[in-house]
């Protein structure tokens, strides 16, 4: 049975066979799109258990779809209300003004800090649901995530061979990704390259919750360059090698210099103080990406200012370290 509605939802088990055009999408990706209403964590919950089959085989999230991959799935829990919610008009105008870069293949925005990539887990509604609903004619599909309060470069692709291709850049690590910190502590060296597996662990609550395990965990590797230095607090410019899950924060921490206003990783007295020279954010933002996307004739660049409330904070620290007489 070819695959030719990935929106539609089933209503007890369906076998499908998986046509060509979507060859390489995750299992989990694959089934958020075909299931919209089920909860996240239940869809987890049935992944894990082995009650979705590809080719009558147990499979993890991240197994990449075959060309004529034959997938099991069963029954799924709706939510009560499956459709997403509608994003209130501020983020709607928002999104429409963060346009950062825009051809017929894809589309580049400069994800504001408190939106969600996407609903799910108590949230009516995220990102790409609000552009879905305001772009009805084009199937935008995320590249990569960003953290809900991390703000910057998020690509989504309009054509499923454009999603296929940036993936794959993804894999290679040929995509490069900039992002601007300001971390509680300092470096040792003025670049500092961390090497430390990373574990990602789900608690019962869905929260997600990473650590460094050099045992169990998968390969991680980022780059902090050291741009400024306010005391004890350090900008640095972060290069990302790999792209784990919470991969700047954890490594951030690991190095005794956790990412400022970080609530689940960070220095609770660092924030306090930082609180009170106006930060009540992650300070993390997606600067800058370059990348070539195999109908591009050259690499593209597409950079997002840092927002106004991380220079206002900046500006804070340097007149806190340069107090006038």
């Amino acid at each position: 049975m070819p695959l030719s509605d990935p929106t539609e939802r089933p209503k007890a088990v369906e076998l499908l066979r998986v046509d060509p055009e979507f060859a390489g999408q995750r299992i989990d990706n694959f089934l958020m799109a075909r299931v919209k209403g089920v909860p996240r964590s239940h869809l987890y919950r049935v992944l894990r258990r082995g009650e979705v089959r590809v080719n009558k085989g147990r499979i993890k999230p991240d197994y990449r779809l075959q060309a004529g991959d034959l997938v099991r799935i069963p029954p799924l829990r709706q939510a009560e209300t499956a459709e997403p919610g509608q994003a209130p008009a501020a983020v709607v105008r928002g999104l429409a003004e963060a346009v950062l870069y825009e051809d017929d293949r894809l589309l580049v925005v400069d994800k504001p800090a408190g939106l969600a990539v996407h609903g799910g887990s108590g949230l009516s509604f995220g990102l790409i649901e609000t552009l879905r609903r305001e772009r009805p004619d084009s199937p935008l599909e995320l590249v990569h995530r960003l953290d809900r309060d991390t703000s910057g470069c998020l690509i989504l692709a309009k054509r499923r061979s454009t999603l296929r291709d940036l993936h794959e850049s993804l894999r290679e690590s040929a995509m490069d990704k900039r992002y601007l910190a300001l971390l509680a502590g300092t470096l040792p060296k003025a670049e500092t390259l961390v090497d430390a597996p990373l574990l990602k662990n789900t608690l019962r609550s869905g929260e997600r919750v990473v650590r460094v395990d050099a045992a169990e965990g998968k390969a991680a590797r980022t780059i902090f360059k050291r741009l400024r230095q306010f005391g004890g607090l350090t900008l640095v410019e972060v290069r990302l090698l790999t792209g784990r899950t919470h991969q700047i924060r954890v490594h951030a921490a690991h190095l005794g210099a956790p990412v400022a206003g970080d609530d689940k990783y960070g220095d609770a007295e660092a924030n306090r103080r930082l609180r009170a020279l106006g930060l009540k954010r992650l300070f993390l933002h997606a600067a800058a990406l370059t990348f070539q996307a195999d109908y591009m004739p050259k690499p593209l660049r597409v950079e997002a200012p840092l927002p106004a409330a991380l220079e206002a904070v900046i500006r804070a620290l340097e007149a806190e370290s340069c107090p006038t007489s």
